[in-house]
């Protein structure tokens, strides 16, 4: 006989656990299966949910099943169904049931891997995922743990991009800024195009705002090489160091690719640290057909990519990847006491708390592998490639259309458009579709001019639901 649970203690028992946790796998269950019906995007007004909150925290606990029909009754309805078919905002956060019982193994575990030591499995099975991901993505050897380089699962793109900054700025001051900060003499450059979180590390890696040069871009909305090297050879004469260069595969206004070998051989001249943001693209580098995407990687220093975007691996998930992992480790160690052991000293295993900002670190690795192991190679390159399909026959679409234009080339998934009355016209476009709650879309502008963007990624969205948002589109245009 199983003894009588103490309620003294507050606690959930197993037992308990064990039921409500089949009421939320099968809460999750059923949303997905009505997700579609629901708003895209959320129709709540500012303020509306924490209004609809109680004024204080309960003094005594409540019951799980009263908490879990205030998720539908209160939280639901300020919820933008990111999982929707029907959303084509931004760049997709997707992520898959496997992912999904990846992140409650981790939750459950609740390891802390900040060590080698705490964790060894949390280490080790990063490292193997990301070895298998250089293979499967065909990226240089120089990522690869078995050489002098690696990689590392970080949150975002924006810590990655962080972290290299942090690494380049060391490197060309031969780790002196660690010790004694910077000299305002360090420059960086990326491209106009580029994401804000460039423009973020440089203010918060002490470079300074004014030391980033926005490179400008050709017609395709691409970096333009000849113009970074123009630049560089400005500061040098200047007296200044260029420091690093962010190259993007895949911006996020337009999904323009950077030239990456141009880039990086003008990188590799002067000695300059060379950052790849393939943040949402890079997933498309499973397919060998789209690995263009990368060519002149090997150039590079350091790459990242999200699986959470478009590899059906929920948030947070990003891959980020050094050509000498012993720039990023000096960069980032600080060894206190309290954190040394035995098997840090022996110099034999990987410490990832090293690799990043954070020391603390959640058991990734785990939802990544799930996701690889369910899908396979083939399964995953098989939405890939059904994603892009679907973009292309949107693409095709515009193109046909008196009504609308392409605004930017669509090499991937993204279609970036407009309709030809001009600004007023789309924005309205735009607002009126998305309080529809019938799909999302997002803009951007390009060429000084309001962008319709649409983005086909996520896990469930198909044809119908493409050729929906089409009507929907032609329907609301006419009516403008």
């Amino acid at each position: 006989m199983k003894p009588t649970p103490d309620k003294s203690t507050f606690h959930m028992t197993p037992e308990e656990f064990r039921r409500h946790g089949k009421a939320i796998v099968d809460w999750i269950a059923d949303y997905y299966e009505r997700v579609e019906s629901l708003p895209v995007m959320s129709q709540a007004k500012p303020g509306q949910i924490r209004a609809s909150l109680p004024k204080g925290a309960p003094q005594k606990g409540e019951s799980f099943e009263t908490m879990l029909k205030d998720v539908d009754r209160l939280i639901l309805p300020g919820i933008t169904h990111w999982q929707s078919p029907n959303f084509f905002a931004f760049f997709p956060s997707n992520t898959s049931f496997p992912s999904i019982m990846g992140e409650m193994l981790s939750a459950g575990l609740g390891v802390q891997g900040m060590l080698w030591a705490t964790s060894p499995a949390c280490t080790e099975l990063e490292t193997h995922v990301l070895d298998w991901l250089v293979e499967m993505l065909a990226l240089p050897k120089s990522f690869s743990s078995t050489t002098n380089g690696g990689g590392v699962i970080q949150d975002t793109a924006s810590n990655s991009s962080l972290c290299a900054l942090l690494a380049a700025r060391e490197r060309a001051t031969s780790f002196a800024s660690n010790e004694r900060g910077c000299d305002g003499r360090l420059v960086a450059y990326t491209s106009s195009q580029a994401h804000s979180s460039i423009e973020k590390a440089v203010k918060i890696a002490g470079l300074g705002r004014e030391n980033l040069r926005l490179i400008e871009v050709d017609e395709k909305f691409a970096m333009r090489p000849a113009t970074l090297a123009a630049q560089i050879k400005q500061d040098l004469s200047a007296g200044r160091v260029p420091c690093f260069v962010s190259a993007t595969v895949g911006t996020t206004s337009s999904n323009a690719m950077d030239p990456v070998r141009a880039i990086g051989e003008i990188c590799r001249e002067h000695k300059i640290w060379l950052h790849v943001d393939a943040a949402m693209s890079g997933t498309a580098a499973l397919c060998p057909e789209f690995r263009w995407i990368h060519d002149g990687l090997e150039l590079a220093d350091s790459y990242c990519f999200n699986p959470h975007k478009w590899m059906f691996t929920n948030f947070d998930c990003d891959c980020f990847y050094v050509a000498d992992r012993k720039a990023l480790i000096n960069t980032m160690s600080v060894l206190p006491e309290y954190l040394r052991n035995q098997a840090t000293e022996s110099g034999a295993v990987i410490d990832y708390r090293d690799w990043h900002v954070p020391l603390g670190r959640r058991f990734r690795a785990l939802k990544l592998w799930f996701v690889i192991r369910h899908y396979g190679v083939e399964g995953l390159q098989h939405h890939v490639r059904r994603h892009v399909e679907l973009a292309q026959q949107f693409a095709s679409w515009i193109r046909e259309d008196k009504q609308f234009e392409l605004a930017a080339p669509a090499p991937l998934n993204l279609v970036c458009f407009r309709h030809r009355a001009g600004d007023a016209a789309n924005q309205s476009l735009m607002d009126r579709l998305n309080h529809s709650g019938d799909l999302y879309l997002t803009h951007t502008k390009l060429n000084g001019k309001f962008t319709l963007r649409l983005c086909i990624g996520q896990t469930t969205t198909e044809l119908p639901h493409v050729q929906r948002a089409w009507r929907l589109l032609r329907a609301a245009a006419s009516s403008l």
